[in-house]
């Protein structure tokens, strides 16, 4: 196996970028429970089987990264030899934390650690510039996500509901850096 090389991103790769396969397939989500109770508001997350697996669509627009990859504080690349295989963009958002707003690994490519080393990079960078945290943010249908950001030491931090334009909730996931 090759080699997983991790590099800031150039205007070259972004058409091969673009072009990887974002989708995700999940069989489980966390289902939002809203129950009002006694004046107060409820929220509960919970893990739910499907009875089938599910599509997901990416939440962004992969092709407006064209336009919008320089507007981020940095954004990495995933190679393996000449392939550029995933990438992780980042946007510093208020007093010492970062935001990874897409960790995106080609649908070929998923469970080689391409996306564990894309992390390592983000938080290795946002911890040289003094970011106190990390954040993550993802779909409440994107199992696989959710598990990875666990696997690596992020905890359930909060929820916003219809946060992207899919009107899916979406799931923020934080870590402290050292």
């Amino acid at each position: 196996m090759t080699d997983i090389e991790i590099r800031p991103s150039a205007p070259t790769d972004l058409s091969r970028l673009m072009a990887l396969d974002h989708s995700a397939r999940s069989e489980y989500v966390w289902q939002l429970e809203l129950r009002r109770d006694t004046g107060q508001l409820l929220a509960n997350f919970r893990e739910v089987r499907l009875p089938r697996p599910i599509p997901l669509a990416y939440p962004h627009d992969p092709y407006a990264l064209a336009d919008e990859w320089s507007h981020k504080s940095m954004m990495f690349t995933a190679m393996m030899g000449p392939d550029a295989v995933g990438y992780a963009t980042l946007v510093n958002r208020g007093v010492g934390v970062t935001w990874v707003t897409d960790l995106v690994v080609g649908a070929n490519m998923r469970r080689r650690g391409v996306g564990s080393a894309l992390l390592a990079a983000a938080q290795t960078w946002a911890g040289e510039r003094g970011m106190r945290r990390l954040m993550l943010e993802m779909q409440a249908k994107n199992l696989p996500a959710i598990r990875m950001a666990q696997k690596h030491g992020f905890e359930f931090c909060g929820y916003n509901d219809h946060y992207y334009l899919t009107q899916d909730v979406a799931l923020f996931f934080v870590r402290a850096l050292k």
